[in-house]
């Protein structure tokens, strides 16, 4: 074997070792990403979770608004990459415990039952101005001393919580924003930022106030980090408060 062939032989053998090298790099990194996101989210692969779906404010009682519809399709998406399956029920028919299936529940307290359920019982810290006449505080959201007052177009503001009731046991994710666009906001933050909030929380609960800036023209697009109200959302109200 004369020395060109032998350096080709030799370059041929390093691109292979040098490609199955990083074949092996690519796959090992994929997988250790998902098993973080199926840790994350409590969804092992072939696993069943539950999505709370919200009635429309105005609408149907059967009805769901557009917007909450999006934020299905965002989260199915990340409940797919997981190898999970979902079950879609309506907030008045979801009437079993929580920490055996994970669950995405979306709406806030005046159109989903099931997150008045939630807050009572998991973030006794919040409360969520539920009037339906029109006043400045309608749809405020207060915890830690803090006001989080809805401005019509404008400001909205939704809370977006992972909650686990005890060791070992399956999350919820609670979406409660102040409007539908607000829901799907939350949906597709928590799509972006999931990795982020693993990396910060790990199996922990949390829970964040986020803020949807003038959603008329960008819809849920613009949304940013208002506060992190883990500590008072979990603390409970003292009752002279």
């Amino acid at each position: 074997m004369n020395d060109d062939v032998r350096n080709i032989a030799l370059g041929v053998i390093a691109t292979a070792v040098s490609g199955g090298f990083g074949w092996f790099a690519r796959t090992y990194l994929w997988r250790r990403t998902l098993r973080r996101k199926q840790v994350f989210f409590g969804l092992p692969p072939g696993s069943d979770c539950l999505f709370v779906v919200n009635r429309q404010m105005g609408g149907k009682e059967s009805s769901v608004h557009r917007n909450d519809a999006f934020a299905l399709l965002e989260i199915s998406a990340l409940i797919k990459d997981c190898g999970a399956n979902v079950q879609i029920v309506t907030h008045d028919e979801a009437r079993q415990g929580f920490g055996e299936r994970a669950e995405f529940c979306v709406g806030g307290p005046t159109s989903n039952t099931r997150t008045v359920a939630h807050l009572a019982s998991m973030l006794p810290g919040v409360r969520v101005n539920v009037d339906s006449q029109e006043h400045e505080d309608r749809g405020a959201i207060q915890v830690g001393g803090e006001v989080y007052r809805w401005a019509k177009e404008q400001v909205e503001y939704v809370l977006l919580a992972r909650l686990t009731a005890a060791q070992g046991g399956r999350p919820v994710f609670l979406l409660s924003g102040q409007t539908a666009v607000s829901n799907q906001a939350a949906a597709r933050y928590l799509a972006r930022h999931h990795e982020r909030l693993a990396r910060k929380y790990g199996k922990d609960s949390f829970c964040l106030v986020l803020k949807v800036v003038n959603s008329h023209a960008y819809g849920p697009d613009v949304t940013e980090l208002a506060a992190d109200v883990t500590r008072a959302a979990l603390t409970p109200v003292p009752a002279a408060a």
